[in-house]
């Protein structure tokens, strides 16, 4: 991914007003841009906020989500990330829940995906992060580019429901 500066990540907001994209703190040190297929971070200020941003043909797409409040989870239950497909305990991965764009997501209307929990897919797909109390970890024949291509399109078919509102 392309770094991006604060007046980029902030105009890239497509399901909340231009006054709530300027509450938003911004990710905190150094981001690793050359590891990232996509911007994730929860707000520190708001941590049941999470935020995506996305790049795309038409520049970047940045989406508001809600993130569940923690709870208990069990080790022995396991779930898989619809991005990157990562396979993690049932804590690793959450239900991430985004307000439509527009008048539908003012009336309250939300769509959902569940995503690796620290939104560090980009790290799993490259080895560079390993899901916590996996016994089994299977191999992927995809290449790292295939991969990150397939993630991308996992993404972006959510970001593209978001913004379809």
């Amino acid at each position: 991914m392309e770094p991006l500066d604060e007046k980029e990540i902030r105009g890239s907001f497509v399901n909340c007003s231009k006054g709530e994209a300027g509450r938003i703190k911004l990710p905190t040190g150094p981001v690793p841009w050359p590891d990232l297929d996509f911007l994730g971070w929860t707000d520190p200020a708001a941590p049941l906020r999470a935020l995506l941003v996305v790049p795309g043909p038409d520049g970047p797409t940045g989406i508001v989500l809600r993130r569940p409040e923690p709870g208990k989870a069990s080790a022995l239950r396991s779930s898989m990330c619809q991005v990157c497909l990562t396979e993690h305990s049932s804590s690793g991965v959450a239900l991430f829940v985004a307000p439509l764009a527009g008048a539908a997501g003012r009336n309250g209307n939300t769509v959902g995906q569940y995503i690796c929990s620290d939104l560090a897919c980009s790290l799993y797909l490259r080895g560079k992060r390993k899901p916590k109390a996996r016994l089994v970890s299977r191999e992927e024949t995809l290449t790292l580019d295939e991969r990150v291509d397939r993630a991308l399109t996992n993404l972006g078919a959510f970001t593209d429901r978001v913004k379809a509102g």
